[in-house]
């Protein structure tokens, strides 16, 4: 199996907004390299005491995405078949766009074939135990240290689903459900990927929750999940659609039901579903919003304001922002 490999040449500050945007027209699993020194907490997780010093940051970043060569030469993105030109010209159009609102450096593209490599299993080992406060993240193939025995512990494999709790803008909705959360909480979690953010309110004591996404791997991701936190079945229920656009969806999603709703989305995506989710939140319900990049933070303020939501707070990690409302 041949893989043709898709090589942008950025600025480290626009990794992930590039790596995000991207997943939105199917390519996911983006390698990253830069000069970005290691975190103590990085190092930490790579069981290493003492690593060699590396080479000066200059701010460089390249982003490499795979796409599986079929045997006759073809190319597949998201189900659809297409081919190399086809392939670079989305990824051109869609760097240009960005190019409106942030500096994105050269944002040139390369293309490059690379032979089979096990890219299901080969990033697992990047993938450790960590904290978030006082959550500890664990997956599947790692053991729970003696002394983590009594800690909160959330078992998570995200599979090829987003979602591991390492991203900032997922730990800023974390904090802000565990804050407003309540026993009787129903929850919608629009863009639920993995199911992390739904599946950690039920461990934290929320009555039910509600997960919608656009990509059907997310339902096994769920299923994992929820089996390994032990999850009842009839607790968290998944559905397939574009709530933004999809009446049925809505329909089946329900009107007035929910206490939270949390979205950790694109901000480019925040603002046409926030008119639109509004109809699902009961009256005072609160509406957890993330994936919001710095730059974006004014516009899906005014989105939510202009839905009449009452703006309660706005909290921030790295360049990532999470803005916190309820319906009056």
């Amino acid at each position: 199996m041949k893989w043709m490999k898709f090589r942008i040449k950025t600025i480290t500050e626009a990794e992930d907004i590039i790596i995000s945007t991207l997943y939105d027209i199917g390519l996911e699993g983006a390698q990253i390299e830069d000069k970005i020194p290691l975190t103590a907490l990085e190092k930490e997780q790579m069981f290493v005491d003492i690593l060699p010093d590396g080479p000066e940051d200059d701010g460089i970043a390249y982003l490499s995405f795979f796409v599986e060569e079929k045997e006759d030469g073809t190319l597949e993105v998201d189900g659809v078949p297409t081919d190399q030109d086809t392939v670079v010209s989305q990824i051109e159009q869609e760097l240009e766009e960005l190019r409106f609102f942030m500096d994105i450096g050269e944002g040139s593209v390369t293309v490059t074939e690379t032979e089979d490599i096990d890219w299901i299993n080969n990033w697992k080992q990047y993938f450790h135990q960590f904290y978030i406060d006082d959550l500890l993240v664990i997956p599947s193939w790692e053991a729970v240290k003696e002394e983590d025995k009594d800690k909160k512990i959330l078992h998570i494999d995200p599979g090829t689903a987003f979602g591991t709790g390492m991203h900032e803008t997922t730990q800023l909705c974390i904090r802000q459900i565990k804050k407003y959360l309540t026993p009787e909480t129903e929850l919608l979690d629009v863009g639920t990927g993995s199911g992390i953010l739904a599946i950690l309110a039920l461990m934290y004591g929320a009555k039910h929750a509600v997960g919608t996404d656009l990509d059907p791997c997310a339902v096994e991701a769920v299923a994992q999940n929820m089996e390994a936190n032990h999850i009842p079945q009839e607790a968290f229920e998944m559905m397939i659609g574009n709530i933004i656009t999809d009446e049925a969806v809505q329909d089946r999603v329900g009107y007035e039901r929910y206490d939270i709703v949390v979205a950790n989305i694109l901000a480019d995506v925040l603002v046409p579903l926030t008119p639109v989710i509004v109809r699902q939140m009961k009256k005072g319900a609160v509406y957890i919003t993330s994936g919001i990049i710095d730059t974006k933070e004014e516009t899906v303020k005014a989105a939510v304001e202009a839905a009449g939501l009452e703006l309660l707070e706005v909290t921030y990690q790295g360049e990532w922002v999470s803005l916190t409302a309820r319906r009056k």
